[in-house]
């Protein structure tokens, strides 16, 4: 009762926080799902036609791209290292490592989503691109890792990235360094596909990580940053509640009606 009774609190503040009460909340259906009843699907979901399938492609390290029915396509974690077929429309970056980020991206970019902020106060994006919404949610930064020779954490350094479209509300974990209070995840709300570093050790431990990913119990599991874990060590402490289903394409093409019934790991091959 007391963990429930917290969690509205830590919900009703970011609810009522000025920048979200403006255009977060109103414009975010992942949030008005996370506030509805249980089967409560906002008007304007229940209109997605079944064919609005989103292409999701793993392009390496934590590079995914998506790409909307609408034709808009974004590259997550974008360095300019990996190929993405065409230029990307949107491009989010986060700066733990200069893989994760660039500063000389394609000038053909039209929106290049920096998950720090450039003038000293958090990034806050809230961005709709065609038939795609974006905003983030801040956290926390190791300070090591800009090798200034300091200790400690950078406030709001970096993002989690969310993606709304077609019904479906696609999260981005980022350079995840820190756990998630309850606030993170009431800003964050409802997430339907999850994208996940699976590292274990420059982002966030592996219980610490399985933690988050069972508490939002995405139906789908996308692990990224995975090139020190075994998989099977990942999948040992998320649980047995979430199936496996690996696969020998680098794309999948998905829509709020093709889900699983059941939380599963799908693991992409790299382009």
């Amino acid at each position: 009762m007391l963990r429930c009774l917290a969690a509205f609190v830590a919900l009703f503040a970011v609810l009522s926080s000025p920048a979200l009460a403006e255009d977060g909340f109103r414009g975010s259906e992942c949030l008005a799902m996370a506030q509805a009843p249980p089967r409560a699907v906002p008007v304007s979901l229940r209109r997605t036609a079944a064919a609005e399938q989103v292409l999701i492609t793993y392009r390496g390290h934590s590079t995914y791209t998506i790409e909307t029915p609408g034709g808009v396509m974004i590259a997550t974690d974008y360095n300019g290292a990996y190929a993405t077929g065409r230029v990307p429309d949107v491009v989010t970056m986060n700066r733990a490592h200069s893989t994760h980020y660039t500063l000389a991206p394609d000038p053909k970019i039209a929106h290049v989503l920096h998950g720090w902020g450039d003038d000293g106060q958090p990034a806050h994006v809230r961005l709709r691109v065609g038939d795609v919404m974006i905003r983030n949610v801040t956290t926390d930064i190791r300070r090591y890792m800009f090798d200034d020779g300091n200790a400690g954490m950078i406030k709001d350094g970096n993002s989690i990235f969310i993606f709304e479209v077609a019904g479906l509300c696609i999260g981005h974990l980022g350079h995840l360094h820190t756990t998630l209070d309850d606030s993170h995840f009431a800003a964050i709300g409802r997430i339907d596909i999850l994208m996940v570093p699976i590292d274990g050790s420059y982002t966030m431990s592996l219980d610490g990580i399985s933690a988050i990913t069972k508490r939002l119990r995405a139906a789908v599991v996308l692990p990224m940053h995975r090139f020190m874990t075994p998989l099977d060590e990942f999948m040992r402490r998320i649980g047995q509640s979430f199936a496996i289903d690996q696969r020998g394409d680098s794309a999948l093409r998905i829509s709020r009606e093709t889900l699983p019934g059941a939380p599963t790991v799908i693991i992409l091959r790299g382009v």
